[in-house]
């Protein structure tokens, strides 16, 4: 037998006393969407905040979960403490409240491993979130816009109290898994991707998950990072996503102690700053993006001259969810 036949046949024998579960995990090829969520790119924007020679603008680009925004953590984290609590299982359905990016999550998820969804979502949403999670076939009831998620949360409590023993309800405006797949993930990608110069976080607030869960675990890693949240200037306004806490169901889950600075956006504002990124930045974020980076200039513009800063601002979602929107065509 040649050196190689003889090579050959070794390596055979090898594979063939291997664990039966080693070897089956050796031949799995490619991985689960699910496996996809988190490690999102951290974007270094360039041109647009020139006027600010002293900071560093960054930009966590959430979109590149494969749901599509930021909610993927939070909806698989939920989902995954569900489990494991005994909570959610077979034959159960999903049921929460949402203004699109948490539900689209859900339904992402749900059709990966196998549970249907069942959502409660402002008419208000914008027509690409509507569409989206019919194409993953979601039952949809819609509540009065002008009431926003907080109608969707009184609905879905409805629902749920109806018959608990049909659902499992995330309820993640409550849901500790929520802040906790940020504290867990989010900051620490953060942290890592800017090697731990960061001095400045800017995140909106709806659930509050990101800010809460992403501001502990920064705030451990060094007390000194200024970690500043972001709001609508008030209860009336066009930011999908955002709470206008005052005027609001404040969410069992936000800890207002953990915010240095809170900051309120206009819909006009937020707008503006959205086109900018796209013009000048090449990134077509969500309006909820075009606020968070409003108040990260608002904060740079405020800095003592001279002084340096690495800002970090979370982008939840693209822009291709509200390209339906009316801002768009506007000068």
């Amino acid at each position: 037998m040649s050196k190689s036949a003889k090579n050959l046949t070794l390596s055979a024998v090898k594979t063939s006393n291997r664990p039966a579960a080693e070897t089956a995990a050796s031949a799995r090829l490619g991985e689960s969407v699910v496996d996809r969520i988190g490690r999102t790119p951290l974007f270094r924007l360039e041109r647009i905040g020139v006027e600010f020679p002293t900071v560093s603008f960054f930009a966590k680009a959430e979109w590149f979960n494969p749901g599509g925004s930021v909610k993927d953590r939070a909806a698989y984290s939920m989902i995954r403490d569900g489990e494991r609590r005994g909570a959610l299982r077979r034959g159960k359905v999903i049921l929460d409240a949402t203004s699109g990016n948490t539900g689209i999550a859900y339904a992402m998820i749900g059709a990966a491993l196998g549970y249907p969804i069942k959502l409660c979502l402002p008419s208000s949403a914008s027509d690409e979130r509507k569409q989206i999670l019919r194409n993953y076939g979601v039952e949809i009831v819609f509540t009065p816009g002008d009431e926003g998620t907080d109608g969707a949360i009184r609905r879905v409590r409805e629902i749920y109290e109806s018959d608990p023993a049909k659902y499992f309800y995330p309820d993640q405006y409550s849901n500790p898994a929520n802040p906790g797949a940020h504290y867990s993930g989010t900051a620490p990608e953060v942290w890592e991707q800017t090697a731990g110069r960061i001095t400045h976080f800017v995140a909106g607030l709806g659930t509050t998950g990101t800010f809460v869960g992403s501001t502990r675990r920064l705030k451990e890693f060094n007390p000194k990072i200024r970690c500043v949240s972001v709001q609508p200037d008030c209860g009336f306004h066009g930011l999908e996503g955002l709470k206008h806490l005052p005027t609001a169901l404040v969410p069992a889950i936000y800890d207002s102690s953990l915010a240095d600075e809170n900051i309120e956006v206009r819909t006009e504002d937020a707008h503006l700053m959205v086109k900018r990124l796209a013009r000048e930045e090449g990134i077509l974020t969500g309006v909820s993006s075009g606020a968070a980076f409003w108040a990260t200039f608002d904060l740079a513009r405020r800095l003592p001259p001279g002084e340096l800063a690495v800002m970090v601002t979370i982008f939840p979602d693209s822009g291709e969810r509200y390209l339906s929107d009316r801002f768009w065509s506007e000068l």
